[in-house]
């Protein structure tokens, strides 16, 4: 095994290693498939969306506010199929979180912002309880980034110090944050960036 002082990663899961599960581009693709009037549906979803991701609101209450707050054509089934088909993976940083993990012997866990229905079938779907040791989801603790307390309570997870800790994420405010507690934080833009990035870290790919 190569040297190397890091000694767990921290991940976001959208935008890092899956696309987002439901950001602004899958509500205009599900607006469309439904004929929804996107606007009103996207005012509403932000006056309500935090609550979701913070777990204090399960998806059929959020949905009652956003889309089912009168009736429609379709079914609640119906729309969260097209909700969850939003939801691709990254393979390629994927495969690469996988051979890090396993050739440095790295703790690895997710620091996500994201609602408790759609985390769950993402983790399914996608397997990612083969990668990650412990899912620090927004939903699941109550905090979402960037407020530090999320952060925090995964450094109490994994018990190793912020020094040895690399965080990607896609969101610069986000790795501002955990640059601030002592995390090395990299902003990720790209497949190619982020090997380059986290190889001069010393995890440099084994492949």
């Amino acid at each position: 095994m190569d040297e190397t002082n890091i000694a767990a990663l921290f991940l976001d899961i959208g935008g890092v290693l899956l696309t987002n599960g439901w950001d602004r581009s899958a509500r205009q693709r599900a607006a469309e498939t439904f004929g929804l009037e996107y606007n009103e549906m996207d005012e509403r979803h932000h006056l309500t969306f935090d609550t979701y991701e913070e777990g204090k609101l399960g998806l059929d209450e959020y949905l009652n506010r956003v889309v089912f707050y009168q009736d429609r054509s379709f079914s609640r089934d119906e729309f969260k199929a097209v909700m969850y088909t939003q939801s691709q993976p990254f393979p390629a940083m994927l495969g690469l979180m996988h051979r890090l993990k396993e050739h440095y012997h790295l703790k690895v866990a997710a620091v996500s912002n994201e609602g408790r229905e759609l985390t769950i079938f993402r983790i399914q779907k996608f397997e990612l309880d083969s990668l990650f040791d412990v899912f620090v989801s927004s939903c699941f603790v109550h905090y979402r980034k960037p407020d530090a307390d999320i952060y925090r309570i995964a450094l109490d997870l994994v018990q190793v110090p912020p020094e040895q800790i690399v965080y990607l994420d896609d969101r610069p405010l986000f790795v501002d944050v955990a640059n601030g507690l002592g995390i090395h934080g990299i902003r990720h833009s790209s497949y190619d960036s982020t090997r380059e990035a986290l190889a001069q870290f010393g995890l440099v790919d084994p492949e």
